[in-house]
């Protein structure tokens, strides 16, 4: 097939388009490579791809409508995986309108793209923050979420409801992937693993926020991407007996499908830390503080629709994955232990 993969120097959609290549798809990677964090490092994974014969890359912002219109009209793409995003909870809160001007009006783009193209199938990445305020475990797809507590989140809640719509009035399939506490090799910097392993290995303390009373549900980066890759060979059909007298979220009378990728297994946050100090051979000292603006205490997926629809489900534990972003983070930062 001939793919479009957005955000294709960040984590996940590097590594998603990747495994499209090494399966013999033709990849389109689009990126803008903004500097949200180390540009180097968008860079050197894109070096990586650039490598395949299959791949090409379009420096494009999906916020340039004109830009994005060409890019569609051009190369009349089979599939999408929409991984494209400005992210961060704690960002959104100082900088709302990257969220706006990314999420949504980049979103609204790739769905037009999608419609006046004739894409068979359009998977996009939506974020466990969309459940926001609820505290029901595990967090179900088939569970309302209006009650997020950031501006990333909300975001994220509007790109469902806008897939929806496309699919309802378009014929569109369209298939959202909630995403649960990514980590692995290649990570982001700004997330939690990477900052404690730096911090540790520099003799600094890490910041350990809610007193560490966190539980997360975290996922290691090749389980995110065999369910992206999953679920975009699956497309989305209608729900024959979705009923509107008690409509179900996850699903519609239109080609639409939400789904939850998680481990399903949350790990409390000092266990997490317990695993990397044992991996770094170092203990860390910790600077105990109150939850985040924005921040949720737990997270827990329930993964079960994916498994039946899709048929995967992801089993990496935290031992073998924070083993393998610490080797690589080693070798990628030529740090000696």
């Amino acid at each position: 097939m001939k793919v479009l993969v957005t955000g294709a120097a960040g984590f996940i959609g590097s590594t998603t388009a990747r495994h499209l290549l090494a399966r013999g798809d033709e990849v389109v990677g689009l990126d803008n490579l903004n500097d949200y964090y180390d540009v180097n490092l968008k860079k050197a994974r894109l070096a990586i791809l650039q490598k395949e014969s299959n791949f090409r890359f379009e420096f494009l912002d999906l916020a340039d409508r004109e830009g994005m219109a060409r890019l569609f009209s051009s190369s009349r793409f089979d599939r999408v995986v929409h991984l494209g995003a400005q992210a961060g909870v704690r960002y959104s809160i100082q900088n709302p309108h990257a969220y706006v001007d990314s999420n949504v009006v980049g979103t609204l783009n790739v769905l037009e793209g999608c419609r006046h193209n004739a894409v068979e199938h359009l998977v996009y990445a939506s974020t466990s923050s969309v459940y926001g305020a609820n505290t029901n475990m595990p967090f179900s797809v088939h569970q309302n979420v209006d009650h997020p507590l950031s501006l990333y989140a909300a975001t994220k809640k509007a790109n469902e409801l806008m897939a929806h719509t496309y699919a309802s009035l378009y014929d569109l399939p369209v298939t959202g992937l909630r995403f649960f506490t990514v980590y692995g090799p290649w990570g982001r910097p700004d997330m939690a693993l990477f900052l404690f392993t730096k911090s540790i290995l520099e003799g600094r303390p890490i910041d350990v926020f809610n007193y560490g009373n966190h539980r997360r549900d975290f996922t290691y980066i090749d389980d995110i991407v065999g369910g992206v890759v999953a679920a975009l060979d699956h497309i989305a059909t209608p729900n024959k007996s979705w009923d509107s007298d008690a409509p179900d979220p996850a699903t519609s009378p239109a080609p639409y499908r939400l789904y939850n990728i998680g481990n399903a297994q949350p790990v409390d946050l000092m266990h997490y830390i317990a695993v990397l100090e044992e991996r770094l051979g170092r203990k860390a000292e910790k600077n105990l503080l109150p939850l985040q603006a924005g921040d949720v205490p737990d997270t827990w997926a329930d993964v079960e629709d994916l498994a039946r629809d899709v048929g995967y489900r992801p089993a990496t534990p935290v031992e073998t994955g924070v083993a393998r972003f610490v080797d690589w983070y080693l070798d990628y930062h030529q740090v000696k232990r």
